[in-house]
C-alpha cells in the first residue's frame, strides 16, 4: 500500500509538462514547406530540443516515485505492472516525439523533401510516419491514462489525490456497482497473474 502523496515539485513537473505538450499539438507544423522560413526552422529546432530535455528530466525525477503513488488500498501486482508498462510507453512516445522531429529538421535542412505522388518513399517519408504514429500512439495512451485516472478517483483509491489538486478528498467507494466492477477487475488480475506464474514454472 502506498499511502504517500506526490511532492509539489512531482506535481509541478507533470502539470508543467502537460502546457508543453498541449501547447507543441497546437502549434504543430502541419506543412512541411512552411520550414522553408528560417525562422521557424530553427524555433521548431530549440522547441523540440527543450521538449527533449523536459521529457528525460521529467523520467529521471519521475521514476523515483511508485507508479501509483498515493494508493491508499493494497495494489495488485499485475495492475501495477501494466500501469507502469503505459508509462513507459508514454514516455517513450513522448521521446520518440521530439527525437524524429528533429530528424525531420536535420533531413529538411540537407534538403530532404516527402515523395510526390510519382517518387517512391524517400528517408523523409519513412521518419515522418514515424513522428506521426508516435504523436497517434501518445493521444492514445494519455487517453488511457486520463480515463484510468477518473477511473481510480471513482473507486477511492488515493491516486487521484496524490496528483491532481482538485476532487483530492478521496475515500473508497461505497457505490455497489462499482464495487462489482472493481471485484471483477481483480478477479481478471488473478487470472493474469496465475496465466504468467504456471509459464514460469
Amino acid at each position: 500500500m502506498m499511502a504517500t502523496s506526490h511532492t509539489r515539485l512531482a506535481k509541478f513537473i507533470h502539470w508543467s509538462f502537460v502546457g508543453l505538450y498541449l501547447y507543441g499539438i497546437v502549434k504543430q507544423v502541419d506543412d512541411l514547406s512552411s520550414l522553408e522560413d528560417s525562422q521557424l526552422l530553427w524555433f521548431e529546432v530549440g522547441f523540440a530540443t527543450l521538449f527533449l530535455v523536459i521529457v528525460l528530466a521529467r523520467y529521471f525525477y519521475m521514476r523515483r516515485f511508485e507508479t501509483l503513488q498515493g494508493a491508499t488500498v493494497p495494489v495488485h501486482i499485475v495492475h501495477r505492472r501494466f500501469a507502469r508498462a503505459v508509462h513507459i510507453s508514454m514516455y517513450l512516445c513522448l521521446i520518440m516525439l521530439p527525437v524524429t522531429g528533429l530528424m525531420i529538421a536535420g533531413l529538411y535542412s540537407q534538403g530532404y523533401r516527402d515523395a510526390t505522388p510519382d517518387e517512391s518513399q524517400t528517408v523523409m517519408d519513412i521518419v515522418l510516419d514515424l513522428h506521426g504514429a508516435a504523436a497517434d500512439f501518445s493521444y492514445f495512451l494519455i487517453l488511457l491514462h486520463i480515463s484510468a485516472a477518473i477511473y481510480s478517483r471513482i473507486k477511492g483509491e488515493g491516486v487521484w489525490s496524490s496528483m491532481v489538486p482538485v476532487l483530492n478528498k478521496e475515500t473508497p467507494t461505497e457505490n455497489e456497482l462499482i464495487k462489482k466492477i472493481s471485484t471483477f477487475e481483480e478477479g481478471i488480475y488473478d487470472k493474469v497473474g496465475s496465466y504468467f506464474s504456471r509459464r514460469k514454472k
